[in-house]
């Protein structure tokens, strides 16, 4: 079952405690995990990120994410309905303004968002669904929906673009397997994930 995440960061301290106040404690179950890290974040995106959910007054929620400690970020996106923040060590994460199909009311952490090209979708859905136990939701054009059940308010969100992988992805997936060895293993997509007993 999908768990957690697990964050490459060089200070685990102000890490978890900026992600805490972000997230106002209310992540749905799921566990971010911070490991000590020496490597900078490389210059393009994440593969994985989190969306947050603005709420009505998602404007005042940038202003509260940005005094702890989050920068706007750049990465192409263009006129959306969300804003493109960093964590105080340069991970991208969204904040969805209201109407945006992916906030679920009175939900604090929204969603995880996987990059998965077009080509590698349907392998890449049917891989997290064996491996997270989470369940298709949604299909579309743009991507692919996951929930433990119809009414989790955590869901993995996987379609394109997908970063480039040039290194071991600084956020990976964390899933808990009683029935499989503990270690780091890759996705259908080479991206490193977690497995706990």
């Amino acid at each position: 079952m999908l768990t957690g995440i697990v964050i490459d960061a060089l200070d685990v301290a102000r890490m978890d405690r900026f992600w805490l106040d972000a997230t106002r404690g209310r992540t749905g179950g799921l566990h971010l995990r911070f490991v000590p890290t020496t490597k900078q974040k490389a210059a393009h995106k994440n593969r994985l990120h989190l969306d947050l959910a603005g709420g009505p007054d998602w404007e005042a929620e940038v202003a509260r994410l940005l005094t702890l400690g989050a920068t706007r970020a750049d990465i192409g996106q263009g006129d959306v309905p969300w804003d493109v923040l960093a964590d105080p060590e340069g991970n991208e994460f969204c904040v969805l303004r209201p109407g945006h199909p992916g906030v679920l009311a009175d939900s604090g952490l929204v969603a995880i968002c996987l990059d998965v090209s077009e080509e590698e979708r349907h392998a890449q859905r049917a891989f997290w669904e064996s491996q997270a136990n989470w369940h298709a939701v949604e299909s579309h054009d743009w991507g692919v929906r996951l929930r433990r059940t119809p009414a989790s308010t955590v869901s993995l969100v996987m379609g394109p673009p997908m970063a480039p992988k040039e290194a071991r992805n600084r956020l990976r997936l964390k899933v808990t397997q009683r029935d499989r060895e503990p270690g780091e293993f890759l996705d259908a997509s080479g991206n490193e994930f977690h497995v706990t007993g």
